[in-house]
């Protein structure tokens, strides 16, 4: 198993990124949180899992080791493969996460594309008491870097990708662009903003 890439940016797409390791780039799958955070040319640290098919060889990457860990647990419930559990950390973070299962949130699960109320009531029942307690305080960790220029288009991008038509896409992105003048936005945190617009919007 690979445990964590580390070395140069080279590259970043609105799904991955590409770490320069040994003279070998490794093309990386994350969530738009993380990579907010990460900056071609410069070293990151990525947590990483390696998922294995008969046709592909898949590695994601983490922020940390709690999402790495978090990400491997919940695909745990069935039915619940890579990209769903990737999905799930686009939209919630890992406390974010234990918090919904604690407190048996189903709209909190049914703001990731791809669960419904159905599917987020067998979740909340499988992933019970595996995801680890809760946190005390706020479900948050701390936010990421500023996103560079840009902005408009890494948020659309990212809901394009989790599966948004377009349209959608535009309309969520108006809703939540801050004031002129606030200084970078944080992609993530305007992310999550975004998929509890559409949400809404059901």
């Amino acid at each position: 198993m690979i445990a964590f890439v580390s070395g140069t940016v080279t590259a970043l797409a609105p799904d991955t990124a590409v770490v320069e390791v040994g003279g070998v780039g490794l093309a990386v799958r994350c969530t738009p949180g993380t990579l907010a955070g990460l900056r071609v040319g410069q070293p990151a640290r990525l947590a990483t899992a390696l998922v294995v098919r008969e046709d592909s060889l898949t590695l994601y990457g983490f922020a940390d080791e709690d999402e790495r860990q978090v990400f491997e647990l919940l695909q745990t419930a069935s039915g619940v493969g890579p990209r769903l559990a990737q999905a799930m950390l686009a939209v919630h973070t890992p406390d974010g996460l234990r918090l919904a299962v604690a407190t048996g949130d189903e709209k909190a699960l049914t703001a990731v594309p791809g669960i419904g109320k159905k599917g987020a009531q067998k979740l909340l029942l499988e992933l019970k008491d595996r995801l680890g307690a809760p946190p005390s305080g706020p479900a948050a960790r701390p936010a990421a870097a500023p996103a560079p220029a840009g902005w408009r288009e890494q948020l659309h991008e990212a809901l394009t990708g989790l599966g948004y038509a377009p349209r959608d896409a535009d309309r969520a992105v108006e809703a939540v662009a801050p004031p002129a003048g606030d200084g970078p936005p944080d992609v993530a945190r305007l992310l999550r903003a975004a998929l509890q617009t559409l949400n809404r919007t059901r």
